[in-house]
């Protein structure tokens, strides 16, 4: 079992940044890979990025690229994504996931709004 714990979203507008935290625990489980999937009312959920535990490799979708980074603290067992020059499009609830090396077990936060204003 592993909990994961969102937040940092709100209401900025356009062009304003963002910090969104997830902390982890778990008991027996240990994620290879932690990554940000966000989902906009009426669309599904999308890929934003994702990151090794390590720390060693990250993945981002082409529609952040040069915006967000993601990034993680071992020490503190918190993956952060780090959101600029927001736009409107990136409304949406992000979603923070926990994942095994070959994706089979995977685990979801609650998530955490975020909403961009023009």
């Amino acid at each position: 079992q592993v909990q994961l714990v969102e937040s940092g979203g709100g209401l900025v507008q356009a062009g304003g940044s963002l910090r969104l935290s997830c902390a982890a625990s778990w008991r027996t489980f240990r994620p290879y890979s932690m990554g940000w999937f966000r989902q906009a009312p009426g669309k599904e959920r999308e890929f934003v990025a994702s990151i090794t535990w390590s720390g060693g490799s990250t993945t981002y979708a082409d529609s952040v690229k040069g915006r967000f980074t993601i990034s993680i603290d071992n020490a503190k067992n918190t993956v952060y994504l780090q959101m600029n020059s927001l736009k409107p499009e990136d409304t949406a609830v992000y979603y923070c996931r926990a994942a095994s090396m070959n994706g089979v077990v995977v685990y979801w936060g609650q998530g955490t709004q975020v909403t961009v204003s023009s």
